[in-house]
């Protein structure tokens, strides 16, 4: 039995066609003595340390205007390179990381998260209908 292909994880195939105008954010993990998930500013390559302006991705798409807090981070020294994009990309892979090297994470953290599809409106519908009627079945009905 042959083994499943990888995922190539790399720029070309990750990144979008207009990064070069686009203002990319990401979280990613970073190691070392303060090790943890920071919100990243993905730029020219290279990835950017946006927790010395914000702490969390939800703190920064809370924020008043996200894009200049971000821009700004880099311009005023704020927000310090981590590491290349192609590099941390190919250390994303769960099943061949260097824990010891940045990698990329979900860019979600702190933010509530909605799904959508084909049974978002009945599950929410339900969920409704739980709460009004209090555990009691002739109220749901």
């Amino acid at each position: 039995m042959s083994a499943a292909p990888q995922l190539a994880l790399d720029p070309r195939s990750a990144l979008p066609d207009d990064q070069e105008r686009a203002t990319l954010i990401g979280r990613a993990w970073l190691p070392g003595p303060l090790a943890g998930p920071s919100p990243v500013l993905v730029r020219d390559g290279a990835a950017y340390d946006l927790s010395q302006a914000v702490a969390t991705s939800a703190e920064l798409m809370n924020s008043r205007d996200p894009v200049d807090l971000a821009r700004s981070a880099v311009k005023t020294g704020r927000a310090t390179p981590v590491g290349l994009v192609g590099d941390m990309l190919a250390n994303s892979a769960a099943d061949r990381r260097d824990p010891n090297r940045p990698y990329f994470l979900s860019p979600v953290d702190l933010q509530a998260v909605r799904a959508c599809g084909v049974t978002f409106i009945a599950s929410m519908l339900e969920r409704v209908i739980e709460e009004k009627a209090k555990g009691d079945p002739a109220g749901a009905e």
